[in-house]
């Protein structure tokens, strides 16, 4: 055990690279100052009517707001003006992102972390943590069930920060994941595009991060309040340097990962700082790399077992101030894509998926392990981070759109024709993406439904597709002639045909 924690400690103090801070500096201070983040929330009070209809009309124009802006909506109470704001970020969601919902999975590979947060099942003091990393065999059956099964063709793979999931573990994984290809009905399941939730990583790492092909590269920077974000992770810990984690996505745009995405744990701090941090990192990147993030994420503190910080009702975001913080993230960067995952309950997800969400994960199970352990009990595992609130499956979220006339996307075609970057937020703030999502989504639902879908789904999902050809041939009439090809094809059994 001493040669572990020797070991641990040695390789604690090789993860942080302070030259890959200080050289992305403009200064002795980083790029949010909590100070002008507070002044701008009070100095934006009982906004008037008008402003707040110019600060909305100019989120129509898929242009970025500023911290005053925000701050403005943020302060808005009037119910009518509020109303105006949601059905701006309805209206912004189907003008950037067309009438899609992405899906995905989390997959968990291991829950050992050197790290201590006070709010984080995976901590290091806690004790009552069943600690697990899968092995390459195990990966596979996990992703055997999620692309099998399940029919998912995306993830999210998480990792703890600990050696025994470093960078060679996380490359191996990543490959094992891309190798995995079961039989389904017609077709072949298998994982297009593997997205990674991990620790902040230095730009040697990121270089083969990227170049194993991995798809969105997440980091949340948990609270963007200096003081909370001390308070909340010792500073022995590798978390405990802030700005080792804030410029994490500077290193990644160097590395070559021009696709990522930021988030804030919603709980930590006033939510309202957090929405105006999120902002504030959206222009830094903006300066900086000259690209946003493709994709923002919000979750909210949930329980988790042996953790009495999640205790103290005080910490929790209302619902209703919940609502407001996803309306405003999407007016504020009408361009990003908008996660809500299954940590918030259904009826939770149902309320706010108009407000401008792309992206819902389902059938998800967080627990090391548990999509190839059924047995395991999804809602109190000693092997996961938090409780999940949404345990329903990818089925019924499916049956459920499409009842609502909402079609289900598959869709990675994104990042392998190289619509990542500047290309993809030049395309997205045009609208243009949406184009290429709507043809895409059809092909890939298309797949899903043959190779998936339980006969009451394939019936509900079956007036959708119909309705959004009718739209393809209306409003693309010049790819209409390749899509039906497409699409004969994929009917006929082959599979991932893209445009």
């Amino acid at each position: 055990m001493l040669n572990a924690s020797v070991k641990t400690d040695s390789w604690k103090q090789r993860k942080i690279h302070l030259d890959e801070i200080e050289r992305y500096m403009q200064s002795d201070r980083d790029f949010i100052d909590d100070a002008a983040l507070t002044r701008a929330i009070a100095a934006n009070r009982n906004p008037d009517s008008l402003r707040i209809r110019e600060i909305i009309a100019k989120s129509l124009a898929i242009e970025t707001l500023n911290i005053d802006e925000a701050a403005a909506l943020l302060n808005v109470s009037d119910p009518e003006l509020l109303d105006e704001m949601e059905a701006a970020a309805g209206q912004i969601k189907r003008k950037v992102y067309d009438n899609r919902i992405v899906t995905f999975a989390p997959l968990y590979l291991s829950n050992y972390c050197v790290n201590n947060c006070r709010y984080c099942g995976f901590r290091l003091e806690n004790k009552k943590i069943r600690r697990m990393t899968l092995s390459m065999d195990e990966i596979r059956r996990e992703t055997e069930v999620l692309c099998g099964d399940i029919g998912h063709k995306r993830l999210i793979v998480v990792y703890g920060e600990h050696p025994v999931s470093d960078i060679d573990y996380m490359v191996e994984s990543i490959r094992t994941i891309y190798d995995v290809a079961v039989p389904a009905r017609q077709g072949i399941g298998r994982i297009r595009r593997v997205n990674v939730n991990a620790a902040p990583l230095c730009v040697e790492d990121l270089k083969r991060l990227h170049a194993v092909g991995i798809g969105t590269f997440q980091v949340f920077q948990e609270t963007y309040h200096h003081a909370t974000y001390a308070r909340l992770h010792p500073a022995d810990t590798i978390k405990g340097n802030y700005r080792w984690r804030l410029y994490c996505m500077h290193r990644a745009f160097d590395a070559g990962v021009d696709d990522f995405g930021i988030g804030a744990l919603f709980g930590l701090a006033d939510w309202r700082f957090e929405v105006l941090g999120l902002l504030a990192h959206t222009h830094e990147l903006e300066r900086a790399v000259g690209i946003g993030p493709h994709t923002i994420s919000f979750p909210r503190l949930e329980p988790a077992k042996n953790t009495p910080f999640l205790q103290d009702s005080r910490l929790r975001v209302a619902e209703a101030d919940f609502r407001k913080a996803v309306t405003v993230l999407r007016l504020a960067v009408p361009y990003t894509g908008m996660i809500l995952t299954a940590r918030e309950s259904a009826e939770t997800r149902r309320a706010l998926l108009p407000l401008g969400i792309t992206q819902v994960d389902a059938s998800s199970r967080i627990g090391v392990g548990a999509y190839a352990n059924p047995a395991v009990d999804n809602s109190q595992d000693n092997r996961q981070q938090f409780v999940l609130g949404d345990l329903r499956s990818l089925e019924e979220v499916i049956r459920e759109l499409a009842e609502e006339g909402t079609i289900t996307s598959f869709c990675t075609a994104g990042y392998r024709c190289g619509r990542t970057g500047k290309r993809i937020m030049d395309l997205l703030r045009s609208g243009k993406e949406g184009k290429f999502c709507k043809l895409n989504a059809v092909l890939t639902f298309r797949e899903w439904l043959d190779d998936f879908a339980a006969p009451e789904t394939a019936s509900a999902a079956e007036p959708v597709i119909q309705k959004e050809i009718k739209e393809i041939e209306q409003e693309q009439p010049g790819m209409v002639k390749t899509f039906k090809e497409y699409y004969r094809r994929i009917a006929d059994g082959e599979r991932d045909l893209y445009l």
